[in-house]
């Protein structure tokens, strides 16, 4: 696999883009179908926000280490269509639930499944583009986020079912069966690339220090935990963000046509989102040549503007407004992604590259996904004590919106320590070739 066509890896990035986008897909879909779900099963926010977050995330995040360890060390292709078949099964069960214990145990369901989707796939990424290439890469692969989220939109437009009967359940039972089918097409087509690829010589073998000694060497390196913790919290306003949207639109107008609301939604997260993970990514590789420090100035300028922006996204009169300033928004927030995961990558040792996936996944996840929507959800209720339900809503995203102050910080450290550690990184790399 050392030398692969520039036809054969574009195809291999091709289909781990799909297979990321299925994982988003399962994300969005819950905060889509949020109003129907929680009136059905009778659920409250703080309930809600938990499905969307922490139900999932902390199975997600701590069954993603030993899946990346596996993927360190065996065929990361056989763990990839295992992981696909099991949360698409998962989806597929999470539409036959019918109390919050079981759509509960079924998102951890997911959560153990979709662990081991991103650790091999940037595992196989990185040996197959070199580092010069990686962000872009990377950032084509991130950009199955905005795919994910597109599809999950207009795959709901054409299940919904016609006026208010929206079929929520058979929603996710399609989809999972879509996604098994897609699982068995990776195992079948996709080969495993040699690691180390990009940066050996052909035939050199990686010398592979002990694990632990590895796992210290990873976490001592600062750019790296600026890096996790500067996508963590700006992820958290936007995981927030995309579990309470549609309930929020909703309550703003609630003669707004759903099925047209949902299709202009999807547009905009497959147009503008995957354009600021797109460009930002080609952006960072192109500033970066010149200067590291970009990787960090980059998510750092954007998640700053961004602020701002998503403080007035909640406060619009209309509908209309609200989907101008949601645009401008996406385009900003996708612009880190792929910055971040080269980062990721760049700085983790060769062998320990779906492990830095994990952790660094483990940060975002547990910061991001699981308290995002949680927290979002869980202070939603506490303003309805005193406000009606717009107005919790607009409250409770506001204060959650802060957030992206401490990312802005982490990113801007980001700059200042990483021309030391990725000059080490590629030190570090070159002996384990000697």
């Amino acid at each position: 696999m050392v030398g692969a066509s520039k036809q054969y890896r574009n195809f291999v990035l091709i289909l781990l883009t799909i297979v990321y986008g299925f994982n988003f897909i399962d994300r969005q879909i819950m905060g889509i179908l949020a109003p129907f779900i929680q009136k059905d099963l009778g659920l409250t926010n703080t309930e809600l926000g938990l499905l969307i977050g922490l139900a999932f995330a902390v199975f997600y995040t701590f069954v993603a280490i030993p899946i990346a360890w596996l993927a360190d060390r065996y065929n990361r292709v056989n763990i990839l269509s295992i992981a696909l078949a099991t949360w698409s099964g998962f989806t597929a069960l999470t539409g036959l639930a019918n109390n919050f214990i079981q759509i509960g145990l079924a998102r951890m369901g997911v959560g153990i499944g979709e662990a081991g989707g991103s650790p091999p796939s940037h595992s196989i990424i990185s040996d197959l583009f070199p580092k010069e290439e990686r962000a872009s890469a990377l950032g084509v692969y991130s950009m199955g986020i905005p795919i994910g989220i597109m599809a999950a939109y207009f795959v709901t437009a054409s299940l919904m079912g016609s006026g208010d009967d929206v079929d929520w359940r058979r929603i996710f039972i399609v989809l999972g069966l879509t996604g098994i089918g897609l699982a068995v097409i990776v195992k079948l087509v996709l080969k495993e690339p040699v690691r180390g690829a990009m940066e050996l010589n052909q035939g050199t073998e990686i010398k592979k220090p002990p694990f632990k000694e590895s796992l210290k060497e990873l976490i001592k390196i600062p750019a790296w935990w600026a890096m996790c913790f500067g996508i963590a919290f700006g992820s958290f306003v936007s995981y927030a963000k995309s579990a309470f949207q549609t309930k929020y639109l909703v309550t703003l107008d609630p003669s707004f046509d759903f099925q047209t609301l949902v299709i202009i939604l999807g547009i905009m997260n497959g147009t503008t989102y995957a354009a600021g993970a797109f460009f930002g990514a080609r952006l960072a590789d192109k500033w970066g040549k010149r200067d590291v420090r970009a990787y960090g100035w980059l998510p750092a300028i954007s998640i700053g503007l961004a602020l701002p922006v998503a403080l007035i996204t909640w406060w619009v009169p209309s509908i209309e407004v609200h989907l101008v300033f949601a645009t401008l928004f996406l385009l900003l927030i996708g612009i880190y992604l792929g910055p971040s995961f080269a980062i990721a990558q760049t700085l983790a040792p060769i062998h320990m590259r779906a492990m830095s996936t994990a952790l660094f996944f483990f940060i975002l996840n547990m910061i991001a996904l699981g308290g995002g929507p949680t927290f979002a959800g869980w202070i939603m209720d506490l303003f309805k004590e005193s406000y009606n339900e717009l107005e919790s809503v607009r409250y409770a995203m506001t204060v959650t919106s802060i957030f992206f102050i401490p990312s802005v910080i982490s990113f801007l450290l980001v700059a200042k320590v990483l021309p030391k550690d990725w000059k080490a990184a590629e030190e570090r790399n070159l002996k384990l070739a000697k």
